[in-house]
């Protein structure tokens, strides 16, 4: 092989290691939390979380992706606006989210689990309803009573 070969290859295989190594900084969590229980505060209340993990992907402004989970569909929040859709993108990618499973209904026809999604700081359900980037959404059977996000 000559060396202009040996490069390409060498130049491959980096860019390769990169990638997997990129992808797996981003997808790995701290492991103390993913998928615990839990309970936090946000705005003077104390909530409760079954599952937590790093949000790998926004899928549009009510469906986010979930590393160790999949996709969770934030549970009440319907039609959401372009708005939302950033909104979501700008606080949960790429951040470790905490998720109130709905205990009588914790997927929807789709495989979704359905959710109230929390950060750090912010019930991201509450803040989407709250600022009209989108409707509400419900649907029975629920552990959330209407509105109630």
């Amino acid at each position: 092989m000559n060396r202009k070969t040996i490069s390409i290859i060498l130049l491959a295989i980096f860019l390769i290691t990169l990638a997997f190594t990129a992808a797996n900084t981003f997808m790995s969590d701290n492991g103390e939390i993913e998928n615990q229980t839990g309970t936090m505060t946000i705005a003077n209340k104390t909530v409760n979380y079954e599952k937590a993990g790093k949000c790998v992907e926004v899928i549009d402004g009510n469906t986010i992706q979930v590393y160790g989970v999949g996709k969770v569909q934030l549970t009440q929040v319907g039609k959401p606006t372009q708005k939302a859709t950033q909104y979501v993108k700008d606080n949960c990618l790429g951040k470790t989210v905490y998720l109130d499973i709905d205990d009588k209904k914790p997927q929807d026809d789709y495989g979704r689990t359905l959710a109230i999604v929390y950060t750090d700081n912010s019930d991201i359900n509450q803040e989407l309803l709250k600022a009209n980037m989108a409707e509400i959404s419900y649907f029975e059977p629920s552990e959330f009573k209407k509105g109630e996000v």
